[in-house]
């Protein structure tokens, strides 16, 4: 037998195992899990921050850059809900004042 030959059995024999695809789902598994919990924090930040400025009347540029850039697009990109885009289109009509 060849090395060839070796070398595609046991491929054939990881990718044919049980264990292997166990493995595999429980990898996909845990991604989606630390996705939704990544979504859920930027979910209630985005909120938090929101609902701060919107009280306060008013915003500083490095408060929204810092909202906009580093918590809204990331969110926004990793498919986020529109309660929080509603609520980001308000802050962005807030008057922005000085530090």
């Amino acid at each position: 037998m060849s090395v060839v030959e070796i070398l595609v059995t046991c491929i054939i024999a990881i990718f044919g195992s049980t264990g292997f695809w166990s493995w595999v789902q429980n990898k996909s598994k845990k991604k989606d899990d630390v996705s939704k919990l990544i979504m859920g924090i930027g979910y209630s930040k985005i909120i938090d921050l929101c609902e701060k400025y919107l009280s306060d009347g008013s915003i500083t540029a490095r408060e929204f850059h810092e909202l906009e850039h580093y918590l809204y697009e990331p969110y926004h990109n990793m498919g986020g809900n529109g309660t929080v885009q509603a609520l980001f289109d308000q802050v962005k009509e807030l008057p922005i004042h000085a530090s």
